[in-house]
């Protein structure tokens, strides 16, 4: 049996590196996004800065992608966090920690990896409810 699933898109987040995947699918009342790093849905760059200008460009895509999807980073379920270092863990979390105020936090996950895409330092994806 399939489950019926939906694309969700916006033009203020960064659009599918070669159209490969989609920004964010819903299927059965909830949202999956994909990874995103900090590109500027303008010009398709990686902004400059630290880990907290990309955490926070990150949580802006991943905010637009949740809402054109009919939902909002306040019913995210589940964050998962790629760093390419460890040592900017302090960092991320002080930008991501403004995101998330209510008393119930999304679970979440943060791991350290070797690179990520366009040598940026942080990725993250996010499962939301509708």
């Amino acid at each position: 049996m399939s489950i019926p699933r939906t694309a969700a898109h916006t033009d203020k987040a960064p659009q599918p590196y070669g159209g490969l995947y989609s920004q964010a699918v819903i299927a059965n009342g909830v949202v999956y996004c994909s990874g995103i790093v900090a590109i500027d849905p303008e010009t398709g760059k990686l902004i400059d800065g630290d880990v907290k200008a990309h955490t926070e460009r990150i949580l802006q895509s991943l905010s637009s992608t949740l809402q054109s999807a009919g939902t909002s980073l306040n019913q995210a379920v589940k964050i998962n966090v790629y760093l390419a270092n460890m040592d900017d863990f302090a960092a991320m979390n002080s930008v991501y920690e403004k995101y998330f105020v209510d008393e119930v936090k999304p679970c979440r996950t943060c791991v350290a990896v070797k690179s990520l895409p366009f040598g940026t330092d942080v990725e993250m994806e996010c499962i939301a409810v509708l």
